[in-house]
């Protein structure tokens, strides 16, 4: 099995690679035992989709990878804690766990239009057996913040 903070720095690569394309500073991994099923960023701006946040990005892509649309077993790293949207599409997928890194109060301080209502909350309002762990290399995460917010071409929604 592949252990979280290696999917995390993956999930942290890749969204790198999103920030130096003008993306905001997101990125998901997803994996199943030993095989990553998908690995994305937040497209956003590049595609003019409101909803292609990283994890939503991952799920599409490892649903495809499968054939399924359910992803059970799978563990997903995601450098911040995953929206309400992105939190619900991933207890509707069926995923085992979710590790994240940095905050809902991180991605605020970076001027991020967040709903104040922890992922936690949700899957507890929800009934969720998803699994959910914070604080994976959360240092490394808040740090994508910092470089997105270097950059002059950021776009903030």
């Amino acid at each position: 099995m592949i252990e979280p903070v290696e999917l995390m720095r993956l999930a942290i690569k890749k969204a790198i690679e999103g920030i130096d394309a003008g993306q905001s500073p997101f990125g998901c991994t997803i994996a199943r035992g030993d095989d990553v099923l998908a690995i994305s960023h937040n497209t956003v701006v590049a595609t003019t989709d409101i909803t292609a946040h990283a994890e939503i990005n991952a799920l599409r892509l490892g649903c495809k990878t499968t054939g399924q649309i359910h992803l059970e077993g799978c563990i997903v790293a995601t450098t911040c804690e995953p929206c309400p949207m992105c939190m619900a599409a991933l207890h509707w997928a069926r995923v085992e766990t979710v590790y994240f890194g940095a905050s809902i109060a991180d991605a605020d301080a970076a001027g991020f239009n967040e709903l104040q209502v922890p992922a936690a909350d949700v899957l507890k309002i929800g009934g969720s057996k998803v699994a959910l762990v914070g604080d994976v290399l959360s240092a490394e995460c808040r740090d994508l913040f910092k470089r997105w917010l270097e950059r002059s071409d950021r776009i903030v929604y």
